[in-house]
């Protein structure tokens, strides 16, 4: 924009104030017939000032995530996690609740409402605090425990939930988190990341999700109360009580240790739900001794012991377990909702690289798609792909390297070759009986 006092009359296009006297600067356009005055400069400025302030301030019941049922919640899980149903479910009604307890902090449904818009602000704080002393039931706060082994979709079922109810969500990984005063992460340092995904709005952030994962590998080393400094185990998980409970926290803004002179974001962690996954790799055995007993002889139920898989036996996961494994009680008593996630077999991998909205042919299918190229898997491919990813045993995280593994030549030639209208992936190249699949021109 060029600014400058022009010589001669001219006319505002804005308010049409012709400035005869010369006594508005007048600043004009590209198009130099056209200007506007410094008073309609000044005026647009306080307006969208005020705009500004508004949406800064903003409502408090905007904060609020839109409360989906459990129903609803789920069939959007569906779409994304294959199978895993039980956990799905857990999930559903304990996120349900957990938005519910918010809004009824708020002031209940509707607190949004026009009729509540309308009132005074000290009306609300008078008719909420009415509301809190008439009623005797503090609803608590349901933190889950996610169980199962590696590459099961336990990360992926925290990140659907978060973008469903779209609020701020972090993933934290508990073994880089020691106590303070030792080399590592302050257990502060989870809050800051959620604080960083909804974009400094502490207040948003107050009302996200916290994915902490890896928490089994923070478990002490025995049963019993460890007499030495155990800095990355047990010293981090009471470092995590109050964190998980609700406290007002002190969250350093540019992360690593806190010191003196150093300002804080003071963040209340009692609306924000923490779900905490693990493979709590051995744990089977344990509840496997104590559903089978130490009873021996004809009586011994050796089926118990032997031909229960892992995904029965984590269903029968109780807290004593998990307090066994090398999780303190207290911590357990924090995590309420203990659910259990199945191990994938050869037929839930299947429907893994099929079904979902990002299923990784898909992905690849879109991929070559920006190169006019169609990719086609046949079903016996996709069932190649799948019984190599169960032998891998590293669950739906093995599928990823093996379909880039087979991907990445094809990558790399099919975009110089011009001719190419179609691939079709086969199991005998898969397996590597052929070393190239069935090419369309």
């Amino acid at each position: 924009m060029e600014k400058k006092n022009l010589p001669g009359i001219c006319q505002c296009s804005f308010c049409g104030y012709v400035n005869a006297n010369l006594d508005r600067l007048m600043i004009s356009g590209i198009d130099k017939n056209v200007y506007i005055c410094s008073d309609c400069v000044a005026a647009c400025k306080e307006h969208i000032d005020s705009i500004l302030r508004s949406v800064s301030q903003g409502n408090k019941s905007d904060l609020i995530p839109e409360v989906r049922t459990p129903a609803e919640i789920k069939e959007i899980l569906d779409s994304y996690v294959i199978g895993q149903d039980d956990a799905k479910i857990a999930l559903s009604v304990a996120v349900y609740n957990h938005y519910k307890r918010i809004l009824s902090l708020s002031g209940g449904e509707n607190v949004d409402n026009k009729d509540k818009n309308k009132k005074s602000k000290k009306e609300n704080k008078k008719e909420l605090s009415a509301e809190s002393e008439n009623s005797d039931v503090e609803i608590a706060k349901s933190n889950v425990l996610l169980l199962g082994p590696t590459g099961s979709g336990k990360t992926l079922l925290a990140q659907v939930l978060a973008k469903t109810l779209n609020v701020p969500f972090a993933i934290a990984d508990a073994t880089t988190l020691t106590e303070a005063g030792y080399v590592g992460e302050d257990v502060e340092n989870i809050l800051l990341r959620l604080i960083q995904a909804a974009d400094g709005d502490v207040e948003a952030a107050e009302r996200g999700i916290i994915y902490v994962d890896e928490i089994d590998k923070i478990s002490r080393r025995s049963e019993n109360p460890s007499i030495t400094r155990d800095v990355s185990g047990e010293g981090v998980q009471q470092a995590l009580l109050k964190l998980i409970e609700g406290t007002l926290s002190n969250v350093p803004p540019q992360g690593g240790r806190k010191h003196p002179n150093q300002e804080y974001i003071p963040i209340n962690t009692k609306n924000i739900l923490f779900i905490c996954g693990g493979a709590f790799a051995g744990l089977e055995d344990i509840i496997k001794k104590r559903i089978s007993g130490n009873t021996i002889g004809f009586e011994n139920d050796i089926k118990s012991k032997k031909d229960v898989d892992i995904s029965e036996l984590l269903k029968q996961c109780e807290s004593r377990d998990i307090v066994k494994y090398g999780l303190i009680p207290e911590l357990v008593g924090r995590l309420p909702v203990v659910v259990s996630v199945d191990k994938l077999d050869k037929d839930a991998l299947i429907r893994i690289l099929n079904e979902p909205k990002n299923s990784l042919i898909k992905q690849y299918q879109k991929l070559f798609e920006f190169d006019n190229i169609k990719l086609t898997f046949v079903p016996e491919a996709v069932e190649k792909i799948a019984e190599l990813a169960v032998e891998k045993d590293t669950g739906a995280r093995g599928l990823r390297s093996i379909v880039e593994k087979i991907m990445t030549p094809l990558m790399f030639s099919a975009p110089s070759n011009k001719n190419i209208r179609e691939i079709v992936i086969t199991p005998e190249y898969i397996d590597g009986t052929e070393e190239e699949p069935r090419i369309i021109a």
